[in-house]
């Protein structure tokens, strides 16, 4: 597939038969990132324990706790000023990504007479601009509608359960009030690419039963926002967290995209296999809009499976606090861990004063010049060098573009679709993708054993001219060399360095910025492979 390489502003992303396209009508695969906590805070990426403060208006009750009303008021103006800034949006444009997904709380947006609140916009134009200088789109997330669309923490819902659509009423008419506002203030800026008109509506034990009422908010809220706006992709996405697409057997609006999102499973063909198909069946689109928490062996093979089979995809999210699959880590503030030791009720309250110093604290480590940078995560995403390159990782192409096999025996439960053989090094089930990891958030989980002649082909990105080199994880001293593979680069052999029992392979010359292939071909009956490490020459392990 064509990919386009920079961000046009002239014209609107849209849907063309099934594809998406940008303003001049070129394909797009989009790739970005949330920006998640900014506008609307999650427990979790604050290191909260589970149950402990977990939604927004419980973080905000926990502020105004433990320094006050006016100075927890206070606390959120710097917060929103701080936790994402033009920096931010800079680096997320030098990273790579063309879009950020942006998290929406209703209850900041629209006041007691259906309004739009002129501070909630704020931040709103203040992306937009940036994101205008950096050449990014902005995809607009709606993940706390009015009443809650989940009853969870992440909708910021009051009574816990999905009140949007159990008590409906007002909560229903704030909702397409919200988007219609919205969708006549933004109709002209080719800035936003979309407008993601729910976030993971009904987890499991509603999704059945207020089915039908989601797709008729759906309905509603499609004719609300295309009676002021003519112009921008509707978002759709399914029930059950955003997982069951069984809503979707016709389609709304022709101008529209479906969303489903990916954690914890295996990252394989036949995990998204029925997006693509359902996809397909009704010319549209997809979308993985939200996916990561997870370690870079899984965010190699999974965004990579996105790329092979052409979905646009967000990794969430930029930041948060103690983190290694992030692309930014907040160094949390030294007096954090009594905050959180008085959330969970297993430490006494911090004076006003300390709890002060720590929330200041914390204003300054948010900001991106004091974040910890993960580069490793962001080159997982990409799959770009310098990195530690995981076996499994080969692309999803099938046999004769991604590899080549006489006989191999795959796993029953992960790429199953694929003839390589692979080997579980864990148990021998699925849970052995979300075991432990190391210090830097990897850890071999699979090996790959490749014959006499076969071969696996991974794609791997480059950022400027350099010589590679490659690396493959030694084999066991008792094997000697003789497992070793033969290294090939975009069809060209890469030339062998021995260095006692470690060999790399190294390119000829610079190779050109973007997408390369690099294929591993056994030389033994049963060469071994693990990982791969793929860096510069200078910078050879």
């Amino acid at each position: 597939m064509s990919r386009v390489t920079s961000v046009t502003l002239e014209g609107f992303v849209h849907a063309d038969g099934g594809r998406l396209v940008d303003g001049g009508g070129r394909p797009l695969l989009m790739r970005g990132v949330g920006l998640g906590n900014w506008l609307l805070p999650e427990g979790y990426m604050w290191r909260f324990p589970e149950g402990v403060a977990q939604s927004a208006r419980e973080i905000e009750a926990l502020v105004a706790d433990l320094v006050g009303d006016a100075a927890a008021a206070g606390f959120w103006q710097r917060f929103r000023d701080a936790y994402i800034a033009e920096e931010d949006i800079a680096a997320v444009a030098a990273a790579g990504f063309d879009h950020v997904r942006l998290p929406l709380n209703a209850r900041h947006l629209l006041g007691g007479d259906g309004q739009l609140l002129a501070e909630g916009l704020a931040p709103i134009d203040r992306l937009v601009e940036w994101c205008r200088a950096h050449r990014l789109w902005v995809i607009l997330d709606l993940h706390a509608a009015p009443g809650g669309q989940t009853g969870t923490n992440i909708d910021d819902s009051e009574r816990g359960q999905p009140d949007l659509f159990v008590v409906g009423g007002r909560y229903r008419e704030r909702t397409i009030a919200l988007w219609s506002q919205l969708a006549a203030r933004f109709r002209d800026e080719p800035v936003i690419a979309g407008y993601d008109l729910l976030n993971e509506p009904l987890p499991h034990e509603y999704g059945e039963r207020y089915a039908a009422e989601l797709v008729a908010l759906y309905r509603d809220l499609t004719d609300a926002v295309r009676s002021v706006d003519p112009n921008h992709l509707l978002v759709y996405e399914g029930t059950r967290w955003s997982s069951d697409w069984s809503i979707f057997s016709e389609v709304w609006d022709a101008n529209s995209m479906l969303q489903f999102h990916r954690y914890w499973i295996a990252p394989d063909r036949a995990s998204v296999e029925p997006y693509v198909e359902r996809g397909r069946a009704l010319s549209l689109p997809i979308y993985m809009g939200e996916g990561g928490e997870n370690d870079q062996a899984w965010l190699q093979t999974a965004f990579g499976l996105y790329e092979d089979l052409g979905i646009s995809w967000n990794h969430w999210p930029w930041k948060k606090l103690d983190t290694w699959n992030s692309p930014l880590s907040v160094t949390p503030p030294q007096g954090w861990p009594a905050v959180v030791d008085y959330a969970a009720g297993t430490g006494p309250r911090p004076t006003t004063p300390e709890a002060q110093r720590t929330f200041d604290e914390l204003l300054e480590q948010v900001r991106f010049g004091a974040c910890e940078p993960r580069p490793e995560v962001i080159g997982a995403l990409f799959r770009r060098a310098p990195l530690r390159l995981a076996a499994e990782a080969f692309g999803f192409g099938g046999a004769g573009r991604s590899y080549q096999t006489g006989g191999g025996v795959p796993l029953s439960w992960f790429r199953a679709d694929d003839a390589v053989t692979i080997r579980c090094l864990g148990d021998d089930e699925p849970g052995s993708l979300f075991g432990p990891t190391d210090a830097a958030g990897f850890k071999p989980r699979f090996e790959l054993i490749i014959g006499d002649g076969d071969w696996v082909e991974y794609s791997i990105d480059v950022a400027a001219p350099e010589r590679l080199t490659v690396q493959a994880e030694p084999p066991p001293p008792s094997s000697g060399r003789s497992r070793l593979p033969a290294v090939w680069l975009d069809g060209e052999p890469l030339a062998p360095e021995a260095d006692g029992r470690d060999v790399r392979w190294i390119s000829a010359k610079s190779v050109t910025p973007g997408r390369h292939a690099l294929r591993i071909e056994g030389r033994h009956p049963d060469t071994t492979l693990r990982s791969l490490w793929v860096g510069t020459e200078q910078g050879r392990r």
